[in-house]
């Protein structure tokens, strides 16, 4: 696995907050706790590289570990994989509302530029993703439908009906204008799923969601492309900022080269398309 620490954390957006799900959480005094299970057989070793100008004046860290005399045959090794879009592949900047005709009806049935959350060959289960967004347009970000591909099939196995309700929420979070808490942005934070971040609907607004399958695994023998549009048929063009995480047995396929250290520091990019949402 390879992963910029504050994003394999949660916080994708350079920011603290605390917040506590089933397998990522961040307390007090900056204290990032994973509780993901990661099975070794001989070795394990984990390293972090400081790529920054400014030097670290104190690292600490724990780390909890049981010794067992056999490991079945058949276990499958923790992975987790950064990717990110600075911005996403918006198809259009001529609309003022997600709900224009021409965007809300527009379809994607292929997957065509979807965000690609997790692409990897072998044999598994994906377990989740956090996910973070900068907002470079108005409007509600997350009209876009999950979309994964198992084992090479052309057409999704799963199509999910839009990203608020991959995540378990649902009517923007609390962020859009139709919320029932009215100007107020609601942030939770539950064992599966979660929005701990929620910066409202307009240009600039920035996110955090995160949603965990250990209930419902997506289990694949061959691949998987787990993939979700940036709003309708990726009509939008956001910044995404994601850590997708899995087990399989080995090998793994080559991840992607992780960006330069410039290049993941999150900034408001200007992809025109509306300023003020609804």
């Amino acid at each position: 696995m390879e992963a910029p620490i504050g994003d394999f954390f949660g916080l994708g957006l350079g920011k603290y907050f605390l917040y506590e799900s089933k397998f990522l959480s961040v307390g007090s005094q900056r204290a990032l706790n994973s509780s993901f299970e990661m099975p070794f057989r001989k070795s394990a070793k984990i390293t972090v590289t400081n790529e920054g100008e400014q030097a670290i004046d104190a690292f600490y860290y724990n780390i909890d570990w049981e010794k067992h005399k056999t490991l079945p045959d058949n276990v499958a090794y923790f992975h987790a994989q950064y990717r990110q879009a600075t911005p996403t592949k918006g198809w259009t900047t001529d609309w003022k509302y997600n709900g224009d005709p021409k965007i809300n009806n527009k379809e994607n049935t292929t997957g065509a530029d979807n965000y690609v959350i997790l692409e990897a060959e072998g044999k598994g289960h994906f377990v989740g993703v956090t996910h973070s967004i900068i907002q470079n347009q108005g409007d509600w970000w997350g009209e876009g439908d999950e979309m994964i591909f198992i084992d090479g099939a052309p057409k999704p196995k799963i199509h999910g009906t839009g990203a608020e309700d991959y995540y378990l929420g649902a009517w923007c979070y609390g962020g859009c204008g139709i919320s029932p808490f009215g100007h107020a942005k609601p942030t939770f934070a539950y064992s599966e799923y979660g929005n701990p971040q929620n910066g409202g609907d307009d240009r600039g607004a920035q996110w955090t969601v995160y949603r965990y399958h250990s209930e419902s695994p997506v289990v694949f023998n061959k691949s998987i492309k787990m993939t979700i549009e940036q709003g309708h048929a990726n009509h939008r063009a956001d910044n995404y900022y994601t850590v997708a995480y899995w087990y399989q047995m080995e090998p793994h396929a080559p991840f992607p080269a992780l960006p330069p250290v410039k290049e993941r520091i999150p900034e408001l990019v200007n992809t025109a398309g509306p300023t003020i949402g609804k």
